[in-house]
């Protein structure tokens, strides 16, 4: 289990540690704050356009030589930058980097659902998510340092490094697991699996989860900026929010496993903890961004192994690599479209109010997942 972690981590890191310090060391290539924003757009375009086509080769031919190929492929793109050092090579590795994680972040999330028995997926997927978030946490820290000492080559080189190291470790450690026979599946066969309340509610929750975990990173810095906070206060209630989701994820699939917490309650303790996260940072200062930001972590720590072990449970083991990948993408539409809804509440009225109709979305969804169970009997 310890590569897939590892390979959590890095699609995390990578990702974080090079968006956040796009504009600060590579004034030759970003130009303008249109072309930032292009460079932090293909990385998450790759993967909202890829996961789904990758987790469908992995229930095809295997998960293995999927996570091994993207490993190998993040390393080769991270040390195209690396190398050749110009503006259009920077475009090519983030593009490459983006396709890359496609491949080996669903194909992970699928072994750790084929190489772990249900009574211990809820475990599993915790310690994935757990250092998936330690990776988002460390990215940006980390990733500041490495630019520092050697500017943003060092930083490539240090992930093309990461990349082959752990393509090595998971060849190495990670056994073979066969694909699995499959029937034959046609396109309605598939809609009308991902329009099952079985797969649309835990994707419907971690969807949420990360569009309030993107909000709560993305917005909270500008609160606290706005109620005159300094950039270590709000520096350190984005890391108490990353901590939060990140001690909690692990406990929370024991406590699946052992019969504490149940999906149902949990996805819905979750949303309602975001939701209530979200109405804290309504309120302005320090006493809404902190307890804001905890309760966000906490209600994404709660969310996100609880969602993927049941999106594994209810699974057939020969499409859970397509599943992971549709699941996969809904998150990616949630970390986009979350940032993206609170902006434009907050361009039309004010950042409260963002929060605030984030916030009742967020809520409503225990009412709509009822809603649909009781369709569904």
């Amino acid at each position: 289990m310890w590569p897939l972690y590892a390979a959590g981590f890095t699609t995390a890191f990578g990702a974080h540690g090079i968006a956040a310090n796009l504009g600060a060391d590579s004034a030759d290539a970003v130009t303008s704050l249109l072309v930032l924003g292009g460079l932090l757009a293909l990385y998450d375009g790759a993967e909202v356009l890829l996961k789904p086509l990758f987790g469908t080769i992995a229930d095809r031919i295997g998960a293995r030589p999927v996570l091994l190929g993207g490993l190998v492929a993040f390393a080769v793109a991270s040390a195209l930058y690396a190398l050749a050092d110009s503006p259009g090579w920077l475009w090519a590795a983030r593009l490459g980097q983006g396709a890359a994680a496609s491949a080996f972040s669903p194909a992970a999330s699928a072994l750790v659902g084929r190489l772990n028995p249900a009574a211990k997926r809820g475990r599993a997927f915790g310690s994935y998510g757990f250092y998936k978030s330690v990776g988002y946490t460390l990215g940006p820290l980390l990733g500041g340092v490495l630019v520092w000492a050697g500017g943003l080559r060092l930083l490539f080189t240090v992930l093309a490094v990461l990349g082959a190291a752990v393509a090595v470790w998971a060849l190495i450690a990670v056994p073979v697991v066969p694909p699995l026979p499959r029937a034959r599946q046609t396109v309605l066969d598939l809609a009308r699996r991902l329009a099952d309340p079985v797969f649309l509610v835990p994707t419907a929750a971690l969807a949420g989860a990360t569009a309030a975990l993107s909000v709560g990173v993305g917005f909270l810095p500008v609160s606290g900026a706005v109620a005159g906070l300094g950039t270590v206060a709000t520096g350190a209630a984005v890391s108490v929010l990353a901590a939060c989701a990140a001690v909690v994820q692990p406990r929370a699939g024991r406590a699946l496993d052992a019969g504490r917490l149940t999906v149902r309650g949990g996805l819905t303790a979750g949303l309602l903890l975001a939701a209530a996260g979200l109405g804290c940072a309504m309120l302005p200062g320090l006493a809404g961004v902190l307890p804001g930001a905890a309760l966000i972590g906490v209600g994404t720590g709660l969310i996100t192994p609880l969602g993927f072990a049941a999106l594994a449970a209810s699974t057939p083991a020969e499409r859970l690599g397509q599943t992971m990948g549709a699941a996969e993408l809904g998150r990616e539409l949630g970390d986009a479209g979350g940032p993206l809804l609170v902006a434009g509440v907050a361009a039309a009225a004010s950042l409260t109010y963002g929060y605030g109709v984030l916030a009742v979305l967020l809520a409503c969804g225990p009412v709509v997942a009822v809603a649909l169970r009781r369709r569904r009997g």
